[in-house]
């Protein structure tokens, strides 16, 4: 996969997947959340193309949590969707999405094609919905009610939405690797280290496809 910026949102990510790609392709840690990551990219699409040297594509990269019985610590998620779970309102009948409201989208369709070198590449990955949100989350009920408002969702991050939306038209796709299960909080329980090595597999395939 040539011509692609890879963003992540922060440096540890970053030299996890670079680890892999050996200066293949360029990579940035452009900020945490969906704000952050959106003009973070933004600014390096746009100042690549003044300089005449325009990306052809955005994959966003980085750990996240991961959905029991859907995908497992250390394993690595290829994203169909991103979608802003929480972007929306609340009503007493329940979390109505901005789609509902009338007022934009929240789901990015990711690129078939990026989709399916990466699927290529990592032919063991999960496929399926990765949520963006901005509180990560961390109770039993919350964790319910995403998984059933998202059957389809294998994974969470903060960003992938964010980056979609700076992408503006570009292919985007969306890579998690899975430090942690989805529920009550419990840092004693993440898996940094393996979330990280399987960003550098990822990195490595994006590398070589």
């Amino acid at each position: 996969m040539t011509g692609l910026l890879i963003v992540t949102a922060v440096e540890v990510e970053a030299e996890a997947v670079r680890a892999g790609l050996d200066g293949r392709l360029t990579v940035s840690a452009v900020g945490v959340g969906p704000a952050a990551a959106a003009a973070g990219t933004a600014r390096l699409l746009a100042l690549a193309e003044a300089a005449g040297r325009p990306y052809q594509g955005v994959v966003c990269l980085g750990i996240g949590g991961g959905f029991a019985g859907r995908i497992n610590i250390g394993d690595i998620a290829i994203a169909t969707h991103a979608i802003a779970a929480d972007l929306g309102a609340e009503s007493p009948d329940g979390f109505l999405p901005i789609d509902d409201l009338g007022f934009g989208s929240a789901r990015f369709e990711a690129d078939p094609d990026l989709v399916a070198g990466l699927r290529a590449a990592l032919p063991g990955a999960a496929v399926g919905t990765v949520l963006t949100v901005s509180t990560v989350t961390g109770t039993a009920a919350s964790t319910e009610t995403l998984a059933t408002r998202f059957p389809d969702a294998v994974a969470e991050g903060m960003e992938g939405y964010g980056v979609a939306c700076a992408a503006a038209g570009l292919p985007f796709a969306e890579v998690r690797t899975i430090s942690n299960v989805i529920g009550p909080r419990d840092r004693s329980s993440w898996r940094f280290p393996a979330a990280l090595a399987a960003l550098t597999k990822a990195g490595k395939a994006l590398g070589l496809a």
